[in-house]
Protein backbone atom coordinates (compact mmCIF):
# COMPACT_ATOMS: atom_id res chain seq x y z
CA UNK A 1 0.00 0.00 0.00
CA UNK A 2 1.42 3.32 -1.00
CA UNK A 3 1.77 6.47 1.73
CA UNK A 4 -0.84 8.34 -0.47
CA UNK A 5 -3.34 5.26 -0.39
CA UNK A 6 -2.39 4.86 3.92
CA UNK A 7 -3.18 8.70 4.54
CA UNK A 8 -6.15 9.15 2.77
CA UNK A 9 -7.37 5.99 4.79
CA UNK A 10 -6.66 7.54 7.65
CA UNK A 11 -8.20 10.67 6.75
CA UNK A 12 -11.00 8.47 5.62
CA UNK A 13 -11.52 6.97 9.21
CA UNK A 14 -11.91 9.96 10.72
CA UNK A 15 -14.60 11.01 8.16
CA UNK A 16 -16.78 7.76 8.76
CA UNK A 17 -16.03 8.05 12.22
CA UNK A 18 -18.11 12.09 11.82
CA UNK A 19 -21.11 10.59 9.82
CA UNK A 20 -21.52 7.81 12.82
CA UNK A 21 -24.46 9.28 14.83
CA UNK A 22 -26.03 6.05 15.98
CA UNK A 23 -27.60 5.54 19.29
CA UNK A 24 -28.52 9.21 20.06
CA UNK A 25 -30.71 10.24 23.04
CA UNK A 26 -33.54 11.85 21.42
CA UNK A 27 -35.97 14.20 23.69
CA UNK A 28 -39.21 12.41 24.36
CA UNK A 29 -42.53 13.36 21.83
CA UNK A 30 -44.22 16.42 23.73
CA UNK A 31 -47.89 16.85 24.01
CA UNK A 32 -47.78 19.24 20.89
CA UNK A 33 -45.13 20.01 18.28
CA UNK A 34 -42.06 18.84 18.27
CA UNK A 35 -40.49 20.82 16.03
CA UNK A 36 -36.78 19.72 14.18
CA UNK A 37 -34.75 22.88 13.37
CA UNK A 38 -30.90 22.89 11.79
CA UNK A 39 -28.14 24.26 10.02
CA UNK A 40 -24.90 23.06 9.14
CA UNK A 41 -22.71 20.58 6.75
CA UNK A 42 -23.93 17.79 8.23
CA UNK A 43 -27.32 19.07 8.82
CA UNK A 44 -28.92 16.72 6.52
CA UNK A 45 -27.50 13.42 7.92
CA UNK A 46 -28.75 14.49 11.56
CA UNK A 47 -31.94 14.84 9.73
CA UNK A 48 -31.77 11.64 8.36
CA UNK A 49 -31.22 9.86 12.21
CA UNK A 50 -34.01 12.17 13.03
CA UNK A 51 -36.29 10.57 11.23
CA UNK A 52 -35.33 7.04 11.86
CA UNK A 53 -35.18 7.22 15.72
CA UNK A 54 -38.94 8.86 15.35
CA UNK A 55 -39.94 6.52 12.17
CA UNK A 56 -43.18 5.44 13.89
CA UNK A 57 -44.39 9.06 14.93
CA UNK A 58 -43.26 10.62 11.67
CA UNK A 59 -46.52 12.40 10.93
CA UNK A 60 -45.99 14.31 14.30
CA UNK A 61 -42.40 16.29 13.43
CA UNK A 62 -42.05 18.60 11.00
CA UNK A 63 -39.32 21.26 10.31
CA UNK A 64 -36.37 22.04 7.72
CA UNK A 65 -32.78 21.76 7.90
CA UNK A 66 -30.74 23.95 5.80
CA UNK A 67 -26.81 23.37 4.20
CA UNK A 68 -24.98 24.62 1.70
CA UNK A 69 -25.54 24.00 -1.78
CA UNK A 70 -24.62 20.52 -2.74
CA UNK A 71 -24.65 19.04 0.79
CA UNK A 72 -28.66 17.89 0.60
CA UNK A 73 -29.50 14.32 1.51
CA UNK A 74 -32.78 12.48 0.70
CA UNK A 75 -35.58 13.11 3.92
CA UNK A 76 -38.49 12.24 4.40
CA UNK A 77 -40.65 14.09 6.58
CA UNK A 78 -38.09 17.00 7.67
CA UNK A 79 -37.48 19.25 4.40
CA UNK A 80 -33.70 20.45 3.70
CA UNK A 81 -33.28 24.02 2.03
CA UNK A 82 -29.48 25.10 0.62
CA UNK A 83 -27.85 28.15 1.04
CA UNK A 84 -24.49 29.60 0.33
CA UNK A 85 -21.65 29.26 2.55
CA UNK A 86 -18.85 30.62 3.44
CA UNK A 87 -20.30 33.98 2.56
CA UNK A 88 -24.31 34.18 2.76
CA UNK A 89 -26.68 35.06 0.17
CA UNK A 90 -30.68 35.72 0.14
CA UNK A 91 -31.44 31.99 0.88
CA UNK A 92 -29.64 32.23 4.00
CA UNK A 93 -31.52 35.59 5.08
CA UNK A 94 -34.98 34.01 3.50
CA UNK A 95 -34.12 30.46 6.12
CA UNK A 96 -33.29 32.77 8.77
CA UNK A 97 -36.28 34.27 8.71
CA UNK A 98 -38.14 31.48 8.27
CA UNK A 99 -36.38 29.69 11.48
CA UNK A 100 -37.15 32.61 13.89
CA UNK A 101 -41.02 33.05 12.60
CA UNK A 102 -41.39 29.04 13.05
CA UNK A 103 -39.63 29.33 16.73
CA UNK A 104 -41.87 32.15 17.46
CA UNK A 105 -44.84 30.10 16.79
CA UNK A 106 -43.86 27.77 19.73
CA UNK A 107 -45.93 26.95 23.14
CA UNK A 108 -44.94 25.52 26.50
CA UNK A 109 -46.55 22.37 25.27
CA UNK A 110 -44.29 22.28 22.01
CA UNK A 111 -40.26 21.22 21.85
CA UNK A 112 -37.99 22.35 19.87
CA UNK A 113 -35.13 20.31 18.57
CA UNK A 114 -32.38 21.97 16.80
CA UNK A 115 -29.29 20.07 14.87
CA UNK A 116 -26.12 22.18 14.87
CA UNK A 117 -22.73 21.65 12.81
CA UNK A 118 -20.34 23.62 11.23
CA UNK A 119 -21.19 26.28 8.41
CA UNK A 120 -23.67 27.17 9.66
CA UNK A 121 -22.74 30.82 10.26
CA UNK A 122 -23.89 31.33 6.86
CA UNK A 123 -26.68 29.72 6.32
CA UNK A 124 -29.01 31.33 8.71
CA UNK A 125 -28.60 35.05 8.71
CA UNK A 126 -31.01 37.97 10.29
CA UNK A 127 -28.94 40.71 10.35
CA UNK A 128 -29.77 43.19 13.89
CA UNK A 129 -31.19 46.07 13.39
CA UNK A 130 -31.16 48.51 10.20
CA UNK A 131 -27.87 46.32 8.95
CA UNK A 132 -28.25 44.98 5.42
CA UNK A 133 -27.59 41.86 3.82
CA UNK A 134 -25.01 43.82 1.79
CA UNK A 135 -23.10 45.30 5.05
CA UNK A 136 -23.13 41.82 6.90
CA UNK A 137 -21.79 39.99 3.38
CA UNK A 138 -19.12 42.83 3.29
CA UNK A 139 -17.97 42.52 7.07
CA UNK A 140 -18.63 38.45 6.85
CA UNK A 141 -15.94 38.44 4.09
CA UNK A 142 -13.40 40.91 5.69
CA UNK A 143 -13.47 38.68 8.88
CA UNK A 144 -12.76 35.28 6.47
CA UNK A 145 -9.60 37.38 4.77
CA UNK A 146 -8.11 38.65 8.02
CA UNK A 147 -6.67 35.59 9.55
CA UNK A 148 -8.84 35.68 12.81
CA UNK A 149 -9.03 32.64 14.48
CA UNK A 150 -12.93 30.99 13.51
CA UNK A 151 -13.77 32.15 17.46
CA UNK A 152 -13.51 35.69 17.20
CA UNK A 153 -14.96 35.78 13.57
CA UNK A 154 -18.18 33.79 15.16
CA UNK A 155 -17.68 36.04 18.24
CA UNK A 156 -18.26 39.26 15.78
CA UNK A 157 -20.67 37.21 13.94
CA UNK A 158 -23.19 36.99 17.11
CA UNK A 159 -23.45 40.44 17.85
CA UNK A 160 -24.43 41.37 14.13
CA UNK A 161 -26.84 38.95 14.28
CA UNK A 162 -30.51 38.70 15.06
CA UNK A 163 -30.39 34.90 15.38
CA UNK A 164 -27.03 34.17 16.49
CA UNK A 165 -25.91 33.91 19.69
CA UNK A 166 -28.62 32.41 21.81
CA UNK A 167 -31.14 34.87 20.00
CA UNK A 168 -33.33 32.06 17.76
CA UNK A 169 -33.77 30.37 21.80
CA UNK A 170 -35.38 33.38 22.85
CA UNK A 171 -37.82 33.29 20.40
CA UNK A 172 -38.41 30.07 20.64
CA UNK A 173 -40.45 31.63 24.32
CA UNK A 174 -41.60 29.05 26.82
CA UNK A 175 -40.70 25.55 24.77
CA UNK A 176 -37.91 23.65 26.12
CA UNK A 177 -35.01 23.30 23.22
CA UNK A 178 -33.00 20.66 22.77
CA UNK A 179 -29.83 21.07 20.91
CA UNK A 180 -27.56 18.11 19.13
CA UNK A 181 -24.22 19.72 18.22
CA UNK A 182 -21.45 18.17 15.61
CA UNK A 183 -18.49 20.02 16.55
CA UNK A 184 -15.91 21.66 14.40
CA UNK A 185 -14.43 24.49 16.98
CA UNK A 186 -11.26 23.05 18.70
CA UNK A 187 -12.34 22.87 22.57
CA UNK A 188 -16.09 22.12 20.96
CA UNK A 189 -17.83 24.85 23.01
CA UNK A 190 -21.31 24.25 21.44
CA UNK A 191 -21.81 27.96 21.85
CA UNK A 192 -19.32 28.49 18.85
CA UNK A 193 -20.44 26.30 16.53
CA UNK A 194 -22.96 27.69 13.81
CA UNK A 195 -22.02 30.64 16.26
CA UNK A 196 -24.81 28.82 18.52
CA UNK A 197 -28.20 30.29 17.89
CA UNK A 198 -29.84 28.55 21.13
CA UNK A 199 -26.77 28.70 23.19
CA UNK A 200 -25.70 32.07 24.88
CA UNK A 201 -22.54 33.37 24.22
CA UNK A 202 -20.25 33.33 28.15
CA UNK A 203 -18.08 36.10 26.50
CA UNK A 204 -18.74 39.62 26.67
CA UNK A 205 -18.91 41.91 23.82
CA UNK A 206 -16.18 44.02 25.77
CA UNK A 207 -13.93 40.56 25.83
CA UNK A 208 -14.36 39.80 22.05
CA UNK A 209 -12.90 43.08 20.86
CA UNK A 210 -10.13 42.80 24.11
CA UNK A 211 -9.23 39.45 22.38
CA UNK A 212 -9.27 41.02 19.26
CA UNK A 213 -7.21 43.68 19.79
CA UNK A 214 -4.06 41.45 21.06
CA UNK A 215 -4.54 40.08 17.55
CA UNK A 216 -3.79 43.21 15.85
CA UNK A 217 -6.31 43.23 13.53
CA UNK A 218 -8.55 46.34 13.23
CA UNK A 219 -12.57 46.13 12.44
CA UNK A 220 -12.63 49.37 11.44
CA UNK A 221 -15.27 52.18 13.06
CA UNK A 222 -18.53 51.12 11.70
CA UNK A 223 -17.65 46.97 13.09
CA UNK A 224 -16.79 48.81 16.73
CA UNK A 225 -19.98 50.75 17.12
CA UNK A 226 -22.28 47.93 15.84
CA UNK A 227 -20.07 45.55 18.29
CA UNK A 228 -20.92 48.42 21.17
CA UNK A 229 -24.45 48.60 21.17
CA UNK A 230 -25.33 45.01 20.61
CA UNK A 231 -24.42 44.40 24.24
CA UNK A 232 -27.09 45.03 26.03
CA UNK A 233 -29.16 42.62 23.74
CA UNK A 234 -27.00 39.64 23.77
CA UNK A 235 -28.35 37.00 26.10
CA UNK A 236 -26.05 35.34 28.80
CA UNK A 237 -25.86 32.00 29.65
CA UNK A 238 -28.53 31.92 32.73
CA UNK A 239 -30.84 34.98 31.22
CA UNK A 240 -34.35 34.54 32.75
CA UNK A 241 -35.52 35.13 29.20
CA UNK A 242 -34.43 32.00 27.80
CA UNK A 243 -36.52 29.02 27.73
CA UNK A 244 -35.44 25.33 29.16
CA UNK A 245 -32.01 24.51 27.62
CA UNK A 246 -30.47 21.32 27.29
CA UNK A 247 -27.52 20.93 24.92
CA UNK A 248 -25.08 17.90 23.86
CA UNK A 249 -22.12 17.52 21.89
CA UNK A 250 -22.71 14.82 20.16
CA UNK A 251 -19.89 14.17 17.99
CA UNK A 252 -16.14 15.83 18.29
CA UNK A 253 -12.98 15.92 16.40
CA UNK A 254 -11.31 14.35 18.77
CA UNK A 255 -13.23 11.11 17.98
CA UNK A 256 -12.15 11.48 14.79
CA UNK A 257 -8.68 11.52 15.01
CA UNK A 258 -9.10 8.38 17.63
CA UNK A 259 -10.45 6.74 14.71
CA UNK A 260 -7.41 7.56 12.70
CA UNK A 261 -4.94 6.63 15.13
CA UNK A 262 -6.38 3.15 16.14
CA UNK A 263 -6.47 2.48 12.07
CA UNK A 264 -2.73 3.51 12.19
CA UNK A 265 -2.06 1.54 14.73
CA UNK A 266 -3.43 -1.41 13.61
CA UNK A 267 -0.94 -1.46 10.77
CA UNK A 268 1.51 -1.39 13.41
CA UNK A 269 2.50 2.49 13.31
CA UNK A 270 3.61 4.63 15.75
CA UNK A 271 1.35 7.67 16.67
CA UNK A 272 2.27 10.88 17.89
CA UNK A 273 -1.36 12.73 18.35
CA UNK A 274 -1.24 16.46 18.65
CA UNK A 275 -5.15 16.40 19.56
CA UNK A 276 -7.70 18.13 17.84
CA UNK A 277 -7.82 21.65 19.27
CA UNK A 278 -4.55 23.11 16.95
CA UNK A 279 -4.92 26.73 15.98
CA UNK A 280 -3.03 29.17 14.70
CA UNK A 281 -1.48 30.34 11.17
CA UNK A 282 -1.37 27.64 8.83
CA UNK A 283 2.54 28.53 8.07
CA UNK A 284 3.37 28.73 11.83
CA UNK A 285 1.88 25.67 12.73
CA UNK A 286 3.30 24.03 9.95
CA UNK A 287 6.66 24.89 10.78
CA UNK A 288 6.28 23.90 14.06
CA UNK A 289 5.37 20.13 12.83
CA UNK A 290 8.26 19.91 10.57
CA UNK A 291 10.35 21.09 14.10
CA UNK A 292 9.09 18.28 15.74
CA UNK A 293 9.07 15.49 12.77
CA UNK A 294 13.08 16.55 12.31
CA UNK A 295 13.49 16.31 16.42
CA UNK A 296 11.70 12.93 16.19
CA UNK A 297 13.74 11.85 13.07
CA UNK A 298 16.91 13.02 14.64
CA UNK A 299 16.43 10.84 17.61
CA UNK A 300 15.60 7.35 15.34
CA UNK A 301 12.41 5.61 14.53
CA UNK A 302 12.15 1.98 15.28
CA UNK A 303 8.79 1.81 12.99
CA UNK A 304 7.40 3.97 11.09
CA UNK A 305 5.22 7.05 12.72
CA UNK A 306 2.38 9.07 11.79
CA UNK A 307 2.30 12.24 13.72
CA UNK A 308 -1.90 13.27 13.30
CA UNK A 309 -3.61 16.98 14.35
CA UNK A 310 -6.64 18.12 13.65
CA UNK A 311 -8.46 22.01 15.07
CA UNK A 312 -8.60 24.66 12.49
CA UNK A 313 -5.43 26.99 11.43
CA UNK A 314 -6.60 30.59 9.97
CA UNK A 315 -4.50 32.03 6.85
CA UNK A 316 -4.26 35.72 6.62
CA UNK A 317 -4.49 36.53 2.72
CA UNK A 318 -1.89 39.01 1.50
CA UNK A 319 -1.75 37.25 -2.20
CA UNK A 320 -4.08 36.93 -5.38
CA UNK A 321 -3.64 33.29 -5.54
CA UNK A 322 -5.95 30.61 -4.47
CA UNK A 323 -6.04 27.60 -1.97
CA UNK A 324 -7.51 26.81 1.41
CA UNK A 325 -6.08 26.24 5.13
CA UNK A 326 -4.63 22.78 4.56
CA UNK A 327 -3.65 23.78 1.24
CA UNK A 328 -1.56 26.53 2.91
CA UNK A 329 -0.54 24.44 5.64
CA UNK A 330 0.70 21.29 3.35
CA UNK A 331 2.73 23.49 1.01
CA UNK A 332 4.66 25.50 3.96
CA UNK A 333 5.57 22.11 5.52
CA UNK A 334 6.91 20.52 2.23
CA UNK A 335 9.11 23.44 2.73
CA UNK A 336 9.89 23.41 6.17
CA UNK A 337 11.04 19.47 5.40
CA UNK A 338 13.28 19.71 2.27
CA UNK A 339 15.72 16.67 2.15
CA UNK A 340 13.62 14.55 4.72
CA UNK A 341 11.71 11.44 3.30
CA UNK A 342 8.34 12.27 4.08
CA UNK A 343 4.61 11.86 3.36
CA UNK A 344 1.98 14.13 4.23
CA UNK A 345 -2.04 14.95 3.77
CA UNK A 346 -4.07 17.55 4.92
CA UNK A 347 -7.82 17.44 4.22
CA UNK A 348 -10.81 19.23 5.69
CA UNK A 349 -13.46 16.40 6.65
CA UNK A 350 -16.84 18.47 4.84
CA UNK A 351 -14.92 18.16 1.71
CA UNK A 352 -14.10 21.93 0.87
CA UNK A 353 -10.65 23.23 1.43
CA UNK A 354 -11.78 27.18 1.38
CA UNK A 355 -13.43 27.93 -1.30
CA UNK A 356 -12.38 24.99 -3.85
CA UNK A 357 -13.88 22.56 -4.94
CA UNK A 358 -10.86 19.90 -3.00
CA UNK A 359 -11.06 18.92 0.30
CA UNK A 360 -7.34 19.48 0.54
CA UNK A 361 -3.84 17.80 -0.73
CA UNK A 362 -0.99 15.18 -0.66
CA UNK A 363 3.08 16.15 -0.66
CA UNK A 364 5.96 13.91 -0.07
CA UNK A 365 9.40 14.51 -0.79
CA UNK A 366 9.27 13.18 -4.61
CA UNK A 367 6.06 15.10 -5.43
CA UNK A 368 7.88 18.12 -4.08
CA UNK A 369 11.29 17.35 -5.69
CA UNK A 370 8.81 16.96 -8.98
CA UNK A 371 8.09 20.40 -8.85
CA UNK A 372 11.32 21.98 -8.68
CA UNK A 373 11.51 20.07 -12.06
CA UNK A 374 7.83 21.09 -13.54
CA UNK A 375 9.37 25.27 -12.97
CA UNK A 376 7.29 25.43 -10.03
CA UNK A 377 8.47 28.05 -7.52
CA UNK A 378 6.53 27.14 -4.06
CA UNK A 379 7.85 29.51 -2.10
CA UNK A 380 6.57 32.24 -4.35
CA UNK A 381 3.34 30.39 -5.04
CA UNK A 382 3.43 29.98 -1.08
CA UNK A 383 3.47 34.06 -0.46
CA UNK A 384 1.02 34.42 -3.16
CA UNK A 385 -1.84 32.51 -1.13
CA UNK A 386 -2.13 29.96 -4.10
CA UNK A 387 -1.03 26.63 -3.02
CA UNK A 388 -3.97 25.33 -4.51
CA UNK A 389 -1.96 25.90 -8.38
CA UNK A 390 0.94 23.71 -7.26
CA UNK A 391 -1.33 20.70 -5.70
CA UNK A 392 -3.15 20.74 -8.96
CA UNK A 393 -0.13 20.83 -10.92
CA UNK A 394 1.34 18.04 -9.57
CA UNK A 395 -2.05 16.25 -9.62
CA UNK A 396 -2.24 15.53 -5.87
CA UNK A 397 -5.06 17.32 -4.69
CA UNK A 398 -7.80 15.18 -2.36
CA UNK A 399 -11.12 15.45 -3.73
CA UNK A 400 -13.95 13.46 -2.19
CA UNK A 401 -17.26 16.12 -2.65
CA UNK A 402 -19.08 16.84 0.00
CA UNK A 403 -18.71 14.73 2.90
CA UNK A 404 -21.82 16.40 4.75
CA UNK A 405 -20.44 15.98 8.17
CA UNK A 406 -17.80 18.58 9.40
CA UNK A 407 -15.53 17.67 12.40
CA UNK A 408 -12.61 20.61 10.97
CA UNK A 409 -9.37 19.69 9.54
CA UNK A 410 -7.10 16.09 9.54
CA UNK A 411 -3.77 16.59 9.32
CA UNK A 412 -1.10 13.67 8.92
CA UNK A 413 2.94 13.42 8.66
CA UNK A 414 4.21 9.95 7.98
CA UNK A 415 7.93 9.75 8.53
CA UNK A 416 9.54 6.01 7.59
CA UNK A 417 11.89 4.10 10.21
Amino acid sequence: MSDRTRLTELFQAMVTEARGLENLHFPDLPKGRLLILGAGKAAASMAQHVERHYAEVLSRIEGFVVVPYGHGEHVDRIRVFEASHPTPDDESLRRGSDMLSVAHSLGADDHLLMLMSGGASSLLVVPRGALSLQQKRAATAELLKSGLPIRLVNGVRKRLSAIKGGRLALAAASAPVTTLVVSDVPGDDSAEVGSGPTVPDALSTAQIREAIRTTGVVLGEALEQMLAASEAETPKPGDPRLPLLDCRVIMTAEKGLAAAERKARQWGFDVVNLGAAVEGEARDVARLHAEQAGRMLARGLPRPCVILSGGETSVTVRGSGRGGRNGEYLLALGLALRGVKFAALAADTDGIDGRGTNAGAYLDDVLLGQADGMGLDPERELSNNNALAVFEKLGSLVVTGPTRTNINDFRAILLSA
